[in-house]
């Protein structure tokens, strides 16, 4: 029989009885939507600190968001990073090509070519205007929704699609969940599936960088669920005990799997006042506004080569799609969300900021938009050569034993030796490719 807690009984004397709190997300499906509760500051507000200043001074970045693009399409503020319109129009291009290619995975998903994808749309600017931030050899330890930053390093879309394919030619020998990519030519840290393992990866990475006398700096991402792990933590206290030259991105879309961020703790406090307990400089930042998600990125990294120490950033932006191919956004959130969603969307913000400036067209990011379409597809087209799901064109079999020792040790060779037979045997007209 089960037992209540010890001692449980009426409440003693005229004490209420206690009650736990679930949280529940403002719109259910079906519901309509308000975000009339959110507090959406003017752009150029808050001010902008200088990069050696002490930590106390963020505090109130941490509560408020740093905009730089106004309702008329300009940038304002201190906070403006007074871009040229060159890398204005690359980083929009790199945006674009980043959702082209979603569009095309999440397709290929749906047709049988790979068994999963997660798509970025709506939080592009996240990563992209990150990357453009950093400098190309600072390491960066991605989730599952950065494929922006690889795509804004010139890593080659078609072996995204190699690895996304497990294919033949995919650099990861088919030993990775699709889009879990890893590149150490880009300074780009496998993707793990095991969530916020990434932040004190980055952590001792970072010292390591400092112990060394280098001059590169880490940069790490994590979804505002995951910031509830306890590695997370971790991380925090290391880098702020050891003052690791380390950038923390929390990327705030609103929802984890199926649940709403105040599981993780939005609904008492903003996810970079986790900074100011643990005496690390913070910054929360409109996500969808690439001016700012730049400032801000550059900013910490700033600080974090003066010697400064971590920054927390908040990325306060909206999963415009379902968390992965496996997700039904239907079941658990209100269709109303994306199309209300207050801080628009970071692609047409950038575009419509470029036109504003006399520096972009509609009639030009049209033709942009084609042209990309038609690289991923020509892209997609080329590993489709090397196989997809399925059609048998993988790596040979023996590879799954490979790279773990020197020299493969007799049980491990017997092991693949067996497999392998036992493999013909289910299989008679089984033919390494």
């Amino acid at each position: 029989m089960a037992q209540g807690p010890a001692n449980s009984g009426p409440p003693r004397g005229n004490l209420p009885p206690l009650e736990l709190h679930v949280p529940e997300p403002h719109f259910r499906p079906g519901d309509p939507v308000d975000y009339s509760f959110l507090d959406i500051p003017p752009a150029g507000q808050l001010p902008r600190p200088d990069e050696a200043c002490d930590t106390a001074e963020t505090h109130a970045l941490c509560h408020g968001l740093i905009r730089v693009l106004d309702d008329d399409h300009k940038a304002v503020g201190a906070w403006d990073p007074k871009l040229d319109p060159e890398t204005l129009r690359r980083m929009l291009r790199v945006m674009a090509l980043t959702r082209a290619f979603d569009d095309r995975m999440y397709r290929g998903q749906r047709q049988g070519k790979t068994s999963f994808y997660m798509k970025c749309t709506g939080e592009e600017a996240t990563s992209v205007a990150s990357a453009f931030a950093l400098d190309n050899d600072d390491m960066v330890f991605p989730s599952y929704r950065q494929q922006g930053i690889l795509i804004a390093r010139g890593y080659p879309i078609v072996e995204m699609v190699n690895q996304i394919y497990s294919n033949r030619a995919d650099k990861l020998k088919g030993r990775q969940l699709p889009i879990m990519y890893s590149s150490k030519e880009h300074s780009f840290f496998s993707i793990s599936g095991n969530l916020a393992t990434q932040y004190p990866q980055a952590a001792g990475w970072a010292m390591a960088s400092a112990i060394k006398g280098d001059t590169r700096i880490a940069s790490a991402w994590i979804g505002e669920g995951s910031s509830a792990e306890g590695d997370a933590h971790a991380a925090f206290t290391f880098a702020t005990v050891f003052n690791a030259p380390c950038v923390f991105n929390i990327v705030n879309n609103q929802w984890a799997i199926s649940s709403f961020s105040g599981f993780a703790g939005g609904e008492r406090a903003t996810f970079a006042a986790k900074a100011i307990g643990y005496g690390i400089a913070g910054l929360r930042v409109d996500g969808n506004d690439a001016l700012a998600v730049y400032a801000a990125a550059r900013w910490a990294a700033d600080r974090a080569r003066a010697n400064q120490g971590p920054t927390l950033i908040e990325h306060f932006t909206y999963r415009a799609e379902g968390h992965s191919t496996s997700d039904d956004p239907g079941a658990y959130r209100s269709a109303h969300e994306r199309g209300e969603w207050p801080l628009g969307d970071p692609i047409m913000r950038l575009k419509r900021h470029l036109v504003a400036l006399g520096e972009w067209s509609e009639a030009q990011h049209e033709a942009m938009d084609l042209e990309l379409a038609q690289q991923v597809k020509a892209a997609t087209k080329e590993a489709e050569k090397n196989g997809v799901l399925g059609h048998g064109l993988h790596h040979p079999f023996h590879t799954m034993f490979e790279d773990v020792f020197e020299e493969l040790p007799w049980n491990l060779e017997e092991q693949a030796e067996q497999a392998i037979r036992e493999r013909r045997i289910k299989w008679p007209d089984w033919k390494e490719t």
